[in-house]
């Protein structure tokens, strides 16, 4: 039996030598394009085969094994990219949600050579990237001693999990069926199979639940001080904060830049948020801090715009109006478990229960991140759970002999896209410098000249300086319009840079995309929507432009 495993160990020497030698031999393009990947099955069954084999026949030679088990199993290839067209194709794990759990998660995987499938999500529970995208300076992020803003810290994690190997697709996941073998995973776009899955879907923001609340969401109302709080109509406002933490204390001295004043209410009677931030924003001018003060309704003017907050004070139950132009919750968060209701145990709260840092009730299925960590939710223990649970998908998949491996000879290097590049290179124009045949243009005298000249359907971004949506949103909207040069036009409108612009337009919050044909508004996306949403709607009002031109010219006719 030694020398039968022997034997198959050499053999497997030989194979991964020939695959080695063959893919010098492809054209690396047609490779990431065209080749196709063997069933963790089949490999499982021809090395059964092989096992039964060399028990019956030790005098088995290394080679003869190779070219028996090479004929059965073929060279698996090296490509990172997803084909919708690999039905049979089982994941060794699919990571769902990213942020600091689930890139950190990634990075490890591929580092174990297990090509790990990252669904980032879109809507459910946030952009990619997750709750550090709505957050300016990290400042206790171990590695950056003068802090790095979350977005930029989300990005390098993000390329650091593509460089070894990671496939990301920004697709929110629908549905998972835990009751099969291997686990089922259907997304908005695909439907996947995988031996194990890291759930990393991390939190979303609470809300108060105000009675007027519906009324003044995105009109006053926000979860996310550093998307909104540059708008036009919060500028030297006064303006509102609920919450004792770290994020709402962070979100007050943030206001602070663009707001008159910002009150920020506790509704207990002490904050909750680390001492360094307690002193800062105690020690700011800026800010007043009303505690004890539990919301109860927001108020309108006499224009049905928001004109201030009615609170209660929880130790005398006296009522008082303070007026406010804008009120930015920073409360806590809920679990994003729903995905996985009477499928894995949860706790009361809706909080994943985990056993041994990362296992949940079901073998195979692991947890990273906000998604079970009830008391500590900080960036770094969500990456050091990441790290936990790809370590243990790695050991599950070893014991229970499911692994297959994808092996590296050197990291993937991640390569600028088009659409990427152009997003950091894109400049205000002016009289000088606009071309009305190009399709990509900034500032707002492109907008005036073409909102007024363009015959072509004409797509606006609102975005702000420190937007961490936007700064994923342009890129992929980006790659949508590239599909559609010459037939629109693309302005970006920075809300600080351009306020009398934004003003105009209402903008509220970003990010913010406006579709218009000449000079009507066709429709408006707030936040950041799957690509095939904006491709809807520049397909549509493009078919309709050509069917109003065929009528046209029919009449002449």
């Amino acid at each position: 039996m030694a020398s039968s495993i022997s034997v198959m160990i050499v053999a497997n020497k030989i194979i991964s030598s020939n695959c080695k030698s063959n893919e010098k031999l492809t054209n690396s393009k047609a490779r990431l394009s065209k080749a196709a990947t063997v069933s963790r099955k089949e490999v499982h069954k021809a090395r059964l085969s092989f096992t039964s084999l060399s028990i019956s026949s030790p005098s088995l030679s290394a080679s003869s094994y190779s070219r028996q088990l090479s004929s059965t199993v073929p060279c698996q290839s090296s490509s990172d990219e997803y084909s919708t067209t690999e039905k049979e194709r089982v994941e060794n794990v699919v990571i769902i949600g990213s942020g600091p759990a689930g890139y950190t998660a990634a990075i490890y995987a591929g580092r174990a050579n297990l090509r790990p499938l990252v669904f980032e999500g879109m809507s459910r529970g946030g952009v990619p990237g997750g709750q550090l995208m709505t957050t300016t300076e990290v400042e206790n992020f171990p590695g950056f001693p003068e802090g790095i803003t979350g977005p930029d810290l989300m990005d390098r994690m993000s390329k650091q999990a593509e460089r070894w190997g990671a496939q990301m697709l920004q697709e929110d996941v629908e549905v998972v069926d835990t009751t099969v073998r291997p686990f089922r995973i259907k997304s908005t776009e695909r439907e996947v199979l995988a031996h194990s899955i890291i759930v990393a879907t991390g939190a979303t923001a609470k809300r108060l639940n105000l009675p007027s609340e519906h009324i003044f969401w995105s009109r006053g109302i926000s979860a996310c001080a550093i998307c909104d709080g540059a708008s036009p109509i919060f500028k030297g406002q006064e303006l509102g904060v609920v919450g004792g933490g770290d994020s709402a204390t962070e979100e007050a001295i943030y206001l602070t830049k663009y707001g008159k004043h910002v009150h920020l209410f506790v509704r207990g009677d002490h904050m909750k948020a680390s001492k360094a931030m307690q002193d800062r924003v105690l020690g700011n001018k800026g800010v007043t801090v009303h505690f004890n003060a539990i919301p109860l309704d927001v108020y309108p003017d006499m224009r049905g715009k928001m004109a201030g907050l009615i609170i209660k004070d929880s130790v005398t139950g006296e009522e008082s109006k303070v007026p406010l132009k804008g009120l930015f919750y920073g409360i806590g968060h809920n679990p994003n478990s729903d995905l996985f209701l009477g499928q894995l145990e949860l706790n009361s709260s809706g909080y994943l229960v985990v056993e041994e840092g990362t296992k949940t009730s079901t073998p195979g299925i692991f947890s990273a991140g906000d998604v079970h960590d009830t008391e500590w939710r900080q960036a770094v223990t969500a990456a050091g759970s990441g790290c936990m649970a790809a370590i243990s998908v790695e050991r599950y998949l070893t014991a229970e002999n499911l692994m297959m491996e994808f092996h590296q000879e050197e990291p993937v290097k991640t390569e600028t896209s088009r659409s990427t590049s152009m997003t950091s290179t894109l400049e205000v124009e002016d009289s000088s410098s606009f071309d009305a045949l190009a399709t990509f243009h900034k500032g707002q005298f492109a907008l005036r000249k073409l909102y007024h000249e363009s015959d072509r359907l004409v797509t606006v971004l609102y975005s702000g300086p420190n937007c961490g949506p936007c700064r994923r949103l342009k890129p992929m909207l980006f790659k949508v319009l590239e599909d559609f040069e010459d037939k629109m036009h693309y302005i970006e409108i920075d809300i600080e840079d351009d306020p009398e612009i934004a003003q105009a337009a209402g903008v509220m919050g970003t990010p913010r995309v406006d579709f218009f044909y000449k000079k009507e508004r066709l429709t408006s996306l707030n936040g950041v929507k799957m690509k095939s949403e904006y491709r809807r709607i520049i397909e549509e009002n493009m078919a309709k432009q050509m069917s109003n031109k065929t009528v046209k010219v029919a009449n002449k006719v």
